[in-house]
């Protein structure tokens, strides 16, 4: 299982080295969406309500589309992740898709790193 601090959006992860990188790695994810719903809440963004229904929503599916990408990494032999991104857009039926991509890598601690920082 990936650790969530070996996911990151940097180019590299401070502390260690990547001994192999397994190439991009992607996950998608869709929440269904409802046209009824969609209306009321541009309504309600137009007069100044906060989409909580729509943040909801992209949460799950972000949620989702990163377990997939992690999944994927995994099956590569990956044990993080480097240039995390998150693209998102609402269809026009309501819907949220939310797709992730990075570099599935293998990471190392470098030496002395770990220690370093326990003597200070």
């Amino acid at each position: 299982m990936i650790s969530p601090e070996a996911v990151v959006t940097f180019e590299r992860l401070e502390g260690f080295r990547i001994v192999t990188s397994f190439g991009f790695v992607r996950g998608e994810a869709v929440t269904p969406g409802n046209f009824l719903r969609a209306t009321f809440r541009t309504l309600g963004t137009f007069i100044g309500f906060a989409p909580v229904e729509y943040l909801t929503a992209a949460e799950r599916a972000r949620s989702g589309s990163l377990a997939a990408l992690l999944g994927e990494a995994e099956q590569r032999g990956a044990n993080g992740v480097v240039r995390l991104h998150f693209d998102a857009s609402e269809r026009q039926d309501g819907s949220t898709r939310v797709l992730a991509y990075g570099e599935a890598v293998l990471l190392e601690p470098m030496p002395g790193v770990f220690m370093e920082c326990a003597a200070q």
